[in-house]
């Protein structure tokens, strides 16, 4: 809703700029903000740049905006989730990595590799594996959450070292994750991608540390955690000052049994009507059987996820961790090419509309 003279908003509000406001004006913009004891975080768009006022803890009145050079119009945000939201941004946020890959809009990336990396041989061979089928990330566990306390936890730095080799011999991009605050540092030297885990969806200290962090953070929904739990958490890196957050739908806990989680496919098309940050899918954890991933994988494709995350393993039977929801190397490059020709037919049907 755009404000009149007068109009007094609460929570936050987006400040929009006209297409051709200069950086200066912009920047008075923020002084401003600022200077009312309130947070300012521009936000460049396609067309225009909007300022996201944040921080106030009651009414602000929006004509303390609307007189300033440059300024369009003052925006009441209505969703708990600011920043993340649409109403903030409504073009999709596009995730641009060194590699010169990109996530998000109409960039479509998938993520590969074991659950944890078990030694040089295996993360080395599931790392060309995954490359040479069309992934752009290597996925693989060095600090292990888990469940049991004697359960695997881990190669630790070592993976990561190992991990950093992969790439090296494949050009992909790491993606592992990151269980802790105190680990976190040590794991964004090493990462392209700081994985949070479902376990870690609400665990604020972390989000909030990874939001002071310069690498994207891939935010994994909780096995519990709501659609508006979700966002909530990606407000909380990026009002620390990360932009760059991906969502990850890997399926809740529900009642049924007879699979490992329940995908909850219809919110990837609600995060995307809901936020502007990339929205990726999960479908080894979403069933936990490797026999109903690709079905999964070509439905959250259909959907209209960014991207996929799947658990590939030279030999699943051997593995250390989630070796029944993982992908051997012939099923995987079977996969990447269903997922290549549906795409194809989907942008020809878009394309005819």
């Amino acid at each position: 809703m755009t404000s009149k003279r007068g109009l007094i908003l609460e929570d936050a509000m987006l400040i929009v700029m006209k297409p051709s406001a200069s950086p200066e004006e912009i920047g008075a913009v923020i002084t401003r903000v600022k200077d009312l004891g309130f947070e300012a975080k521009a936000i460049p768009g396609a067309q225009r740049t909007a300022v996201a006022v944040t921080g106030n803890h009651g009414a602000v009145s929006a004509d303390k905006f609307e007189s300033l050079k440059g300024v369009k119009s003052v925006v009441r945000v209505s969703a708990p989730f600011k920043l993340v939201s649409r109403e903030v941004k409504p073009e999709d946020t596009v995730i641009s990595f060194a590699s010169g890959v990109a996530l998000g809009g109409d960039n479509f990336q998938v993520m590969a590799g074991p659950c944890s990396v078990e030694s040089e041989e295996q993360i080395l061979t599931t790392a060309k594996i995954v490359r040479d089928a069309g992934a752009s990330f290597l996925r693989g566990g060095a600090y292990k959450p888990r469940t049991s306390p004697y359960a695997f936890q881990g190669l630790k730095e070592d993976g990561l070292e190992l991990l950093a080799k992969a790439r090296e011999a494949t050009g992909l991009m790491v993606v592992t994750e990151v269980k802790d605050t105190e680990t976190l540092p040590l794991v964004a030297s090493y990462a392209d991608v700081l994985q949070i885990g479902a376990r870690n969806c609400q665990n604020y200290s972390l989000l909030e540390a990874a939001g002071r962090q310069d690498k994207p953070v891939m935010l994994k929904r909780g096995m519990s955690t709501t659609i508006k739990e979700l966002l909530m958490a990606a407000e909380y890196v990026v009002n620390a000052g990360n932009p760059n957050v991906i969502l990850c739908e890997r399926g809740i806990r529900t009642f049924e049994t007879m699979t490992r989680n329940t995908f909850d496919l219809g919110a990837i098309h609600m995060l995307k009507r809901l936020t502007h940050l990339p929205v990726i899918a999960d479908p080894s954890h979403g069933i936990g059987l490797w026999h109903g991933v690709p079905a999964l994988a070509r439905a959250a494709t259909v959907a209209g996820a960014h991207g996929l995350i799947v658990e590939v393993h030279p030999n699943p039977a051997d593995a250390w961790s989630d070796g029944p929801q993982s992908l051997k190397p012939e099923r995987f490059s079977q996969l990447m090419r269903e997922l290549k020709a549906l795409r194809e037919v989907m942008h020809e049907v878009v394309q005819d509309v």
